[in-house]
């Protein structure tokens, strides 16, 4: 039976209606929200059933996809004092930037963070603040033709190397029956804040560390670290389009959706787009841990979302209720089985419509409870520097303008003056 957009957000509503304690005084809340996938769609459902919940208005405000171009338009926001926004979508790598400009939000979650991850909260937390309340967790995962590695007899890579050698067979294989926009492996190779997780993940799965270590030791400039990008750099071109150095999210994606490449780095949220009934490899597509690199580990970049309420806005309490309701156990399952958001809430993973609509999210849970943060904790308000030189350092390595020791050791001297000598507080 088919269930319509209403019914569905009607359901959410009832199902969170004891957060409520009392009624919620008429305000209009502006929420901004991202649009990769179908976050935006999804994003004004669950604030439309909360609007009809509590008799407010919602009001979605239209920002950019770029995450970095989000962030300096909330920076330009923020930094103004304006009201024109009341509850922000921010990435978990932003409270340390923005944090001072957000409510503390712990009076209003009553202990419910204490059901999430703790990593993702520690993340969200501010000089002992909850500035903003974890919604959904990413990790990077690869994604892959299983149709195609059937028919070739090929087994799901566990080594970058691996990966390569499979996306040449399979793409040169494709090519010469006729397809010639096969492609082996896609992923994001824009410089932008994508770029800075994907190589992460490259040199962190290298055994090449975390750019800046806990302890605020500058690390990236190492052999290990080094060969990551130059592997990368041999993919474009060979197994990857020279495209792919414009690529973010939504192009990768679109790309193997389309039915145009054995593999395909991407967060969660692919996955349920890819399962969709207009979708060219519906039924197809299977779903893996990243590989690594020699003497490493797989590792996967952590990422997320997260709602804050802005300090400037006009009605602070509603916008927190807002939050609450978007942030809720229903409004994160509904989230999860039909957009493949994978929940904060701990306890999702263990119910079984969740993992029945998105099998991955039970079979990689370590992918997500294990993934590598970036190095925001210790870099505070300097992270967004710190990433815009990693992310241009490693983008000039795959460009071919630049080799990747020189790159990197280039890229070390600069953040040693960006933490002033490491010290980074």
């Amino acid at each position: 039976m088919k269930v319509s957009g209403r019914e569905i957000a009607a359901a959410i509503a009832l199902a969170v209606l004891p957060l409520a304690c009392a009624p919620v005084q008429a305000a209009v809340i502006r929420i901004s929200c991202g649009a990769v996938g179908r976050e935006l769609e999804m994003c004004r459902e669950s604030a439309q059933a909360w609007a009809g919940r509590t008799g407010n208005q919602v009001e979605v405000v239209a920002t950019p996809n770029d995450s970095s171009e989000r962030l300096a338009l909330y920076e330009q926001v923020l930094a103004s004092g304006s009201d024109r926004i009341d509850v922000f979508q921010v990435d978990v790598v932003w409270p340390g930037m923005l944090g001072s400009h957000f409510i503390d939000l712990r009076p209003y979650a009553r202990g419910a963070e204490a059901g999430m991850f703790a990593d993702f909260v520690a993340s969200d937390t501010k000089a002992g603040r909850l500035v903003a309340m974890p919604w959904f967790i990413n990790g990077g995962l690869l994604f892959y033709r299983k149709d195609l590695l059937a028919r070739y007899g090929l087994p799901v890579p566990r080594t970058w190397d691996e990966l390569a050698a499979a996306a040449r067979r399979v793409q040169d294989a494709e090519r010469a029956a006729g397809n010639d926009r096969m492609w082996g492996w896609v992923w994001q190779g824009r410089a932008y804040e994508g770029l800075t997780c994907d190589a992460l993940e490259w040199v962190s799965s290298w055994g090449g560390g975390a750019i800046v270590e806990p302890d605020g030791r500058i690390s990236i400039d190492n052999p290990r670290a080094a060969a990551a990008l130059r592997a990368a750099a041999g993919w474009v071109g060979t197994i990857s389009p020279a495209a792919v150095l414009n690529y973010a999210e939504e192009e990768s994606r679109g790309v193997f959706q389309a039915g145009n490449a054995v593999f395909l780095r991407n967060w969660p949220y692919a996955w349920s787009l890819a399962q969709a009934p207009q979708s060219a490899i519906r039924g197809r597509v299977g779903v893996a841990a990243l590989p690594h690199g020699p003497g490493g580990e797989p590792a996967a970049t952590l990422g997320g979302e997260s709602l804050a309420v802005s300090k400037y806005s006009r009605a602070p309490a509603a916008a927190a209720d807002l939050v609450m309701f978007m942030t809720s156990a229903a409004v994160q399952k509904h989230r999860a089985i039909a957009g493949s958001f994978n929940p904060s809430l701990l306890a999702l993973y263990r119910d079984p419509d969740v993992v029945a609509a998105n099998p991955f999210m039970g079979e990689l849970f370590p992918v997500f409870t294990h993934a590598v943060a970036r190095p925001t904790v210790i870099a505070g308000a300097r992270y967004n520097q710190v990433s815009n030189e990693f992310w241009n350092a490693a983008h000039d390595v795959l460009s071919g303008r630049e080799k990747a020791d020189r790159a990197l050791e280039a890229l070390a001297g600069t953040l040693d003056r960006v933490s002033r000598g490491g010290r980074w507080k």
